[in-house]
């Protein structure tokens, strides 16, 4: 769910199987907040919306239920192929870099990003194309995680499981932060929409705890970076078979980083 997906850039390949066990736990956690911003902002049929970063197909397909028949989706992504089978009818899916590709044609009514510009290296420049993408009046919702603010995948510490899980977590971040995510980003949106020109900028967090959804991401994520992981010095693959055992046992009080959900209208 990203638009930087190099070999130093977006860490999370959206080419290994595990991608579509994320996205798909990713929706479970965060549709629920996204679709309540939409609904919100007042997104209805008719109205023309670019998914940007699209990752897997719970976003798009939600959109294009609200926009209905006379009104169209477009779902970028660098790498689109959790998303190709949902083409046709509103939704055109598009391979595209929000950092360095034009924006697709045609100005829109609703731009929205979830979890993406916090991998992207060039986010100011991914941003302002954002921004221009939007007819007058349009808006633009991004959402991106904060790491930084809450840092731990186990906030009750209570015993060596919960370290161990919090160890392998800094670690997931350290290599994120080598690649160029912004830990610290989430927090700046509204600053950011201001700063871009937007008007009636608003913002709010959520920070799931607990769902079974969580410990579905978190295991899909530590087997997707494991042999980065253990090439970087940062686990064994003992410490990662043990956390990953104990994760399956779902006593674990598992979280996700909080997500910053930002809004804004272009004049």
């Amino acid at each position: 769910m990203a638009d930087d997906d190099t070999d130093r850039g977006y860490l999370l390949d959206n080419r290994q199987s595990e991608a579509g066990i994320r996205f798909a736990a990713l929706g479970e956690l965060f549709d629920r907040v996204t679709f309540r911003h939409v609904d919100e902002l007042g997104i209805r049929a008719g109205m023309r919306c670019w998914e940007v970063g699209a990752g897997g197909p719970s976003v798009p397909l939600g959109l294009a239920e609200r926009v209905g028949p006379t009104g169209s989706v477009i779902a970028t992504d660098i790498d689109v192929s959790w998303t190709r089978d949902i083409a046709g009818g509103v939704i055109e899916v598009l391979r595209h870099d929000v950092a360095a590709d034009p924006p697709p044609p045609g100005g829109f009514d609703l731009v929205h990003a979830r979890l993406v510009l916090v991998h992207v290296t060039d986010r100011a420049e991914a941003l302002r194309r954002m921004v221009r993408a939007l007819r007058p009046g349009g808006r633009l919702l991004l959402e991106d995680a904060d790491p930084g603010l809450q840092p731990l995948v186990c906030p009750d510490e209570s015993g060596p499981e919960q370290q161990l899980a919090n160890r392998l977590r800094s670690g997931f971040r350290a290599l994120m932060a080598a690649r160029g995510a912004d830990l610290a980003y989430g927090r700046t949106l509204p600053r950011l929409l201001r700063e871009a020109g937007l008007v009636d900028v608003r913002a709010d967090a959520y920070f799931p705890l607990t769902s079974p959804a969580c410990g579905v991401l978190e295991a899909a994520t530590v087997r997707q970076i494991r042999h980065l992981l253990v090439a970087e010095g940062l686990a064994t693959d003992e410490e990662i078979d043990r956390y990953l055992a104990n994760v399956a046992t779902g006593r674990l009080d598992l979280a996700t980083a909080p997500m910053i959900s930002a809004w804004g209208r272009r004049p």
